[in-house]
């Protein structure tokens, strides 16, 4: 009965500048309604321009500008005719714990032969405050190849080592013996700690392959000292025992693997020939000293239903999910502090809106109910995906498929579109569908080094056994689309310049949504819910007890 109530509610306040922004969009809706021959992505476009403003201030998690961003959303989703799904009418509120590392009193050091060295923290080193680190750490050093454990596939980089009472050195990515979607499940923090707490580690060190870096490590090191966060709801703290993490520059890396025989260059060399990595002691010990300033913050979650028309069928949700959040006012670049996200996620959310809009105005009903979900910290750790499906606002075993767009890139037309998850569920097979009669050619992850399918919210919903997607502008190996990206990626991922000042094609973005909306119809009328494919190891994870 409660849930009923919550559905019932309004939303508590609409900001005069959200008022305003929905006017717009309102105009530019009466507009693409009015025999609009092609929708030029105008709307689309209104609400990026909203959301990755200066005056949002990048909507770090918690917030008030991410909690204008929240009532935004919520307000055009009531105007769009779209039920509150929320606790409190369309918000799901989310607490959180925050950690942010005291560098002034926070030290780490390699001892070897009695002489420490410090490190310096930011050039060469970063300890990560998403772990909640020991005061103290003391422990000798083991270099682990990938640190993964794929039982499935019979492979385990820990096996025959010397690893108690000890930290984990990995390089980041995963061998080509297994699949990426095995490589990215068991690369994801929950998974790595279970691996490395049940062989007595007590913290990791990560290397990035400096060949499959997304950030130049400047950018990595200046992100360092941003708040980080935990949720504080009881048992989702997914690291809790870990001491210490720590992620190493790989340019500074040669001095960490000192006196062992084995260099960076040979370990990348062996992983970009997708040959074994060597597993090795390193002499020497780590010592570490943290200090971390704590406190707590709330943040939300947006929810709302366009209700199903089947009355067998309208307790079935179909979820579209982005993300509110981006990394808020940082360390400057060029001058500029304020990290606008307009890419990550601002296009996403304003394609639950565009959505959301077309839907009203062609009046569309589709048997099952579809699910609009705008989370928050999903740049703190996927948080607040993880709260949502821990806690959904409808029930958890009506939850049959989520949706995901996040940082879709629309660089370009779009002729060929990455779908994360694209041989795990029959949701693939939609895919297909949809993208044949829109003459969308459909890949999967061309790069699962990246880990890029538990990088996003949709992975939360996959743990929940809900078949999910994630969607993605793709690009042929070689091609002036793929130099594009990877060149977007260098110079404006997590970047200031990631603003509303970049070249974006518009009418590109219209069909990406396009496709978007037929895909969810598509699940939503179909006869059956979506299902894991046999062979898929994501079909381990059972959806609630229906």
């Amino acid at each position: 009965m409660r849930l009923i109530r919550n559905h019932e509610r309004r939303p508590r306040r609409v900001h005069m500048a959200a008022a305003f922004a929905l006017a717009a969009g309102a105009a530019l809706l009466a507009a693409a309604s009015g025999g609009q021959a092609r929708d030029d992505g105008g709307r689309w476009w209104s609400y990026v321009q909203y959301l990755a403003s200066d005056q949002m201030q990048g909507r770090q998690t918690g917030s008030p500008e991410h909690r204008k961003t929240a009532d935004y959303v919520a307000a055009h989703f009531e105007t769009d005719g779209l039920k509150p799904a929320g606790e409190q009418g369309y918000i799901q509120p989310v607490k959180f714990k925050t950690l942010q590392l005291d560098e002034s009193h926070s030290s780490v050091g390699l001892v070897r032969n009695g002489e420490t060295r410090k490190v310096a923290i930011g050039p060469e080193a970063i300890i990560s405050a998403r772990v909640d680190p020991a005061p103290k750490v003391s422990a000798g050093l083991v270099f682990v190849g990938y640190g993964l454990r794929a039982p499935e596939s019979h492979y385990d980089d820990l096996a025959g080592l010397d690893t108690k009472g000890k930290i984990a050195v990995y390089m980041s990515g995963g061998p080509g013996s297994i699949s990426g979607a095995l490589i990215s499940h068991y690369s994801s923090s929950a998974e790595r700690w279970k691996s490395f707490r049940s062989a007595g580690i007590i913290g990791a060190i990560a290397i990035p392959n400096p060949k499959h870096m997304d950030l130049p490590w400047s950018r990595i090191a200046a992100s360092r000292t941003q708040v980080t966060m935990q949720l504080a709801a009881p048992g989702m703290n997914e690291t809790e025992g870990e001491q210490i993490a720590i992620a190493w520059n790989p340019e500074k890396a040669e001095d960490l693997l000192r006196g062992t025989g084995h260099t960076l260059d040979e370990i990348v060399a062996a992983a970009e020939a997708k040959k074994p990595l060597p597993r090795f002691e390193i002499p020497a010990t780590l010592e570490a000293n943290t200090a971390v300033k704590r406190g707590e913050v709330e943040s939300q979650n947006v929810a709302a239903i366009w209700p199903g028309s089947d009355p067998k069928l309208k307790d079935q949700y179909v979820v579209m999910t982005a993300h509110l959040d981006h990394v808020g006012v940082g360390a400057p670049i060029n001058g500029d502090r304020i990290y606008n996200g307009a890419m990550d996620d601002a296009s996403g959310t304003a394609s639950l809106l565009d959505i959301a809009d077309r839907l009203r105005a062609a009046a569309i009903k589709t048997k099952r109910p579809l699910l609009f979900v705008a989370v928050t910290g999903e740049e703190k750790g996927l948080l607040g995906s993880k709260y949502f499906a821990a806690h959904p606002t409808v029930r958890a075993q009506d939850i049959i498929a989520d949706i995901n767009c996040d940082m879709f890139l629309p660089l370009f037309p779009l002729r060929i579109l990455t779908v994360y998850g694209l041989d795990e569920s029959t949701l693939g097979d939609d895919a297909r569908a949809i993208a044949s009669k829109m003459r969308i050619r459909i890949q999967p992850d061309p790069e699962p080094s990246r880990n890029v399918f538990i990088r996003s919210d949709q992975y939360s919903f996959i743990l929940h056994g809900v078949p999910s997607l994630m969607l993605d502008f793709g690009a042929e190996k070689g091609s002036p689309e793929a130099a594009i990206q990877k060149r977007w990626l260098s110079e404006r991922y997590h970047a200031p310049s990631d603003d509303l000042n970049q070249p974006v094609d518009k009418p590109a973005a219209a069909e990406f949504n396009t496709f978007v909306m037929k895909l969810m119809e598509r699940v939503a009328d179909a006869p059956s819910r979506p299902e894991w494919k046999r062979d898929s190891f994501f079909s381990r994870y059972r959806p609630a007890a229906q």
